[in-house]
């Protein structure tokens, strides 16, 4: 294999490890929704799990962010990437910040777009990946 062979590889390697990691992200989100389903109507003691969940896979967002900068990706996978951490930051003032506006009942809301951003990132990144094309051609 040339240099210039290795070098065209290496990026398809990175994509798909930038892919695997959207998945798990978004498996964890997946994970979450169940964790606060299950607290709240079985078991309270879920929510530490539901808030552990939160705080140990929202700096993949971050990582997501920077691969899909530095990664040939399309402009969508950058800004579906770029939206996961100003999600999740929503998400945080949103359960945390207490004001006469009640702004907590934004929270189930910001977390279901937060769901269908990570969704989208997943499929679009294995477009992209997998040079998959959007059109659908009849025969």
């Amino acid at each position: 294999m040339t240099n210039a062979e290795i070098d065209r590889a290496s990026p398809q390697w990175m994509q798909i490890g930038f892919y695997a990691t959207s998945i798990v992200f978004n498996l964890c989100l997946i994970a979450q929704v169940l964790t606060v389903g299950v607290a709240y109507f079985d078991d309270p003691a879920w929510w530490t799990v539901h808030i552990w969940l939160v705080r140990g896979y929202s700096g993949l967002s971050l990582v997501l962010l920077g691969g899909s900068s530095i990664l040939p990706f399309s402009d969508k996978v950058r800004s579906l990437a770029a939206s996961l951490p100003v999600l999740l930051g929503l998400q945080f003032c949103s359960i945390h910040l207490v004001t006469p506006l009640h702004l907590e009942v934004l929270h189930p809301l910001i977390g279901f777009t937060l769901f269908y951003v990570s969704s989208s990132l997943v499929h679009r990144v294995s477009r992209d990946v997998f040079n998959k094309s959007d059109v659908v051609t009849e025969p």
